[in-house]
């Protein structure tokens, strides 16, 4: 830790110690989280006045018809929010340090900035970044789940709040994604269709927490936050396999994927609904290619697949996060952040308009 992040740690303990009145104690911990949601509110502000300079700029300078057809304005932007989230985890917590390490490989010089779909994401139309949810300087603060699941929320509404932009959440463990879809769904009055990719289905029984990674879509479904739950390389069989037929998920194991893909690359979701939220665990690959993540299991997915469906998915996509990475159980080669900047890159591309 930082010797700014001691002091502050050691100030905090001398107030404790010291009896200070509670109510004086919690405005310095409002305070936090107002500081933390105003700079990316900021951040997010500025995102969209450097966008609308940019193509204010490119009709002044590039005034013949088909290039300024070409350029265009964008409808929609994914925005990059970091949320270094690892406790909610039930194995290990290495997630934490995730946001970083997918930035860097994302900006990496190895590879070009042009998505597969042809889109630059240099291009600040198509993608931009306000930064981290300071979650560990809250987590400093207060032991409290409730009140740190409210702040991730309020920082993606924050984001949402800057028309065109579209929150596109790096994990963190899987347990973010109830707070962003939440989000999702307050801010746009309804709810969605979930895409989710991953070996397990997050349908397990709430237990030691509310907010346990294991039961994230659980209590997104008893919340009503999704109309639509299709979950794609599952294959880990746990209670969330009869939750799933209880809840009515519709689950696409590894068993059965061979018979599945080609109806899964014609998927057509959100219609009815308020859009399509996408959510990726890293660990619906197969760890051959994907060892970086908490939770291995082998049988999984090749990136080709998981691509296909994203790239061929007919709908409105309103969101998504990618989680789930795990920089402490990466290979000398980093290959897992590799492919996960490339699953960033590619779902950046399908999200902007």
């Amino acid at each position: 830790m930082s010797s700014i992040g001691c002091r502050s740690m050691h100030s905090m303990r001398r107030l404790y110690a010291a009896k200070i009145a509670g109510d004086s104690l919690e405005k310095g911990r409002n305070g936090v989280i107002d500081a933390s949601l105003k700079l990316i509110r900021e951040k997010a502000k500025l995102e969209a006045f450097w966008k609308k300079a940019i193509y204010i700029k490119a009709e002044a300078v590039f005034v013949q018809g088909e290039l300024v057809r070409t350029l265009g304005g964008a409808t929609a932007t994914s925005t990059l929010l970091g949320v270094p989230l690892g406790p909610n985890s039930s194995f290990l917590q290495g997630t934490a340090f995730a946001p970083p390490r997918i930035r860097e490989a994302i900006w990496t010089a190895s590879t070009n900035s042009i998505t597969e779909e042809g889109k630059d994401i240099e291009d600040v139309r198509v993608l931009t970044d306000v930064g981290d949810v300071p979650v560990q300087e809250i987590r400093d603060c207060w032991d409290d789940d409730d009140r740190l699941m409210n702040v991730i929320t309020d920082s993606v509404k924050a984001v949402m709040d800057v028309d065109p932009l579209r929150p596109l959440v790096l994990g963190g463990d899987h347990s973010i994604t109830f707070p962003v879809v939440r989000a999702v769904h307050e801010k746009l009055g309804g709810p969605v269709d979930i895409l989710h990719f991953g070996s397990h289905p997050g349908l397990d029984a709430f237990k030691d927490t509310i907010y346990g990674h294991a039961s994230t879509f659980a209590r997104i479904k008893a919340k009503g936050y999704a109309r639509k739950l299709v979950q794609v390389g599952i294959r880990s069989r746990s209670e969330g396999h009869d939750q799933g037929k209880k809840l009515v998920v519709e689950q696409h194991e590894m068993r059965t994927f061979s018979g599945d893909r080609r109806n899964l690359e014609k998927l057509k979701l959100g219609d009815g609904v308020k859009g399509v939220y996408i959510s990726i665990n890293v660990d619906c690959l197969d760890p051959a290619i994907a060892p970086g993540v908490t939770h291995r299991e082998s049988g999984g997915l090749s990136l080709r697949n998981v691509l296909n469906i994203i790239q061929n998915l007919q709908g409105n996509i309103v969101g998504g996060d990618v989680v789930g990475y795990n920089p402490q159980r990466d290979n000398a080669l980093d290959l897992t952040v590799e492919v996960t900047a490339k699953l960033v890159r590619e779902l950046a591309a399908k999200i902007s308009k």
